[in-house]
């Protein structure tokens, strides 16, 4: 008798509301994290809470608010639609009903309750694909870590099995070309095409993170399926925070150096955001864009990140098949 398998997708979360409170509670959670800010406890506490709390949450709610839906987060209004086809396909695939549950690392829905949501439909076995392509301890790590502190709490535990990354499989990087060749469609392909994927600080690659040699795997993959040359395609790094050095080239400064160099029409994709939030809406779409005009540029044309996509959809589904 075959056990009952449930699916657990997760992200990285937001905030409940776009509002300065809802910030602080989600930034205080998010950047407690020692796997996304591993300095010593007591002197970082007293920088979260003695300044970073006091001061970030009015600003960051100011970004969240240009992008927020009258259904809340998009993040959250995109994975929700991301569970409800990943469920949906997999029934077509599998021939009946398979549990599919969204937790986010931070914020709500949590890890959790979505766990305990398959729990309560008697779910034996656990498959948990969290939906960063690439693996970094600061996400895939942290979001294993969250997993693992629930079922400590389990007496009886499932079967489990974790998706730590797939950023070069064959479907994810076939949808990525093909979200890039429909805007291609659409316009000319401008002089550059910018992969944009978070920043991460210089040391975690340091220490070891295999976060950036996978950025530019999947960057190669795309290059590879969109047949470009050499100078056509760039990896950049965005979101940086603090003082100390990230993962270069930045992607702010990129856009401001690219008129200087004659480049005046970009094209940017988000390869690492499998839903779009305000990293990509916000921070891309509008501040970078801005900034790049300010800076001589002519137009920057912002790839919308792979969301529902049926192409997206098939791909994730594959990568949970190949488990099951």
């Amino acid at each position: 008798m075959s056990i009952k398998s449930g699916v657990l997708i997760t992200n990285l979360g937001t905030p409940d509301e776009a509002t300065p409170s809802a910030l602080r509670r989600y930034l205080a959670e998010f950047l407690w994290d020692e796997r996304v800010v591993d300095l010593a406890r007591l002197p970082w506490w007293l920088i979260l809470h003695g300044i970073i709390l006091r001061t970030r949450p009015a600003k960051v709610a100011k970004a969240y608010q240009k992008v927020w839906t009258t259904e809340g987060g998009p993040l959250l209004v995109i994975s929700k639609q991301q569970r409800d086809a990943i469920e949906k396909k997999l029934q077509e695939r599998i021939g009946k009903a398979v549990p599919v549950a969204l937790g986010m690392r931070y914020g709500n829905p949590s890890i959790p309750s979505a766990m305990e949501q398959l729990r309560g439909q008697g779910v034996e076995r656990i498959i948990v694909l969290p939906l960063f392509p690439q693996y970094s301890a600061a996400t895939t790590g942290s979001t294993f870590d969250a997993v693992s502190e629930v079922l400590q709490g389990w007496r009886s535990i499932p079967e489990l099995t974790f998706i730590n990354q797939y950023h070069d499989h064959p479907a994810y990087l076939g949808a990525l070309a093909h979200t890039i060749q429909e805007a291609w469609a659409e316009r000319e392909p401008a002089e550059r095409l910018l992969l944009s994927f978070h920043g991460l600080p210089v040391r975690y690659q340091q220490l070891g993170d295999p976060y950036r040699d996978q950025c530019e795997a999947t960057a190669l993959g795309v290059a590879e399926q969109l047949v470009l040359n050499e100078g056509q395609l760039q990896v950049v790094f965005q979101s940086r925070f603090g003082k100390e050095e990230w993962l270069q080239p930045y992607t702010d400064k990129t856009l401001e150096n690219l008129p200087k160099e004659g480049i005046d029409h970009v094209d940017i994709l988000c390869p690492g955001f499998s839903a779009d939030c305000v990293e990509t809406l916000e921070e891309i779409a509008i501040q970078n864009q801005e900034l790049f005009i300010d800076a001589g540029g002519e137009a920057l044309n912002y790839i919308p990140a792979l969301n529902s996509r049926e192409d997206h959809i098939e791909a994730l589904t594959e990568i949970i098949l190949e488990r099951w």
